[in-house]
């Protein structure tokens, strides 16, 4: 082989190391971007840095990779419907106390699932490995269902509290017997 043709050889493989080297990020934040979807541009806002979100989510995934999650047992899945199904019919009779279940419900099926329940901030970031499309229905539940007695949410922001619980309810339940076991 030729010094000329050891040299371009040589460059070549330079070029080709840097260029693999500058698509590395943009590879990175593809795919954290298709694995968390709204979850991905909602961090980007919040934080205003993209290396600091992706490292959070990053994060999140590193720790959701622990969990020991199982699947809901088909009567263990019929009891939430069940209880969900109450939830909705005590609307009628007490509004706040229905939007009160719908949470706790929620803190029940993923405690059974066996993510660990330590506070809202922390239950969504742990549901956003698998759940990122409903979390918005989640933060905007709970923050009408969160609202104290200086600022009582309205009837009507209880009931739309009630169907952003129903997609994220509707969703937990579905994953939980569809998935396998870890």
């Amino acid at each position: 082989m030729s010094t000329t043709a050891i040299i371009v050889l040589v460059v070549v493989i330079v070029v080709l190391a840097a260029a693999a080297a500058a698509a590395r990020p943009y590879l990175r934040s593809r795919q954290l971007r298709n694995r968390f979807g709204p979850e991905y541009d909602h961090l980007m806002r919040n934080k205003g840095d993209r290396r600091e979100a992706e490292r959070e989510l990053e994060d999140r995934q590193r720790r959701h990779d622990k969990f020991e999650l199982k699947p809901l047992t088909a009567e263990s899945r019929e009891g939430y419907l069940r209880d969900w199904t109450w939830a909705q019919e005590q609307f009628v009779d007490s509004p706040r106390g229905a939007v009160r279940r719908a949470d706790e419900l929620v803190g029940q099926i993923m405690r059974e699932r066996g993510y660990p329940v330590e506070g809202t901030e922390q239950q969504i970031a742990d549901l956003s490995v698998e759940h990122a499309s409903v979390l918005n229905h989640y933060r905007t539940a709970h923050a009408i269902s969160s609202r104290g007695d200086e600022d009582p949410p309205s009837t009507e922001d209880l009931r739309n509290a009630m169907r952003h619980y129903r997609t994220l309810v509707e969703d937990l339940l579905d994953h939980a017997t569809t998935e396998r076991s870890k």
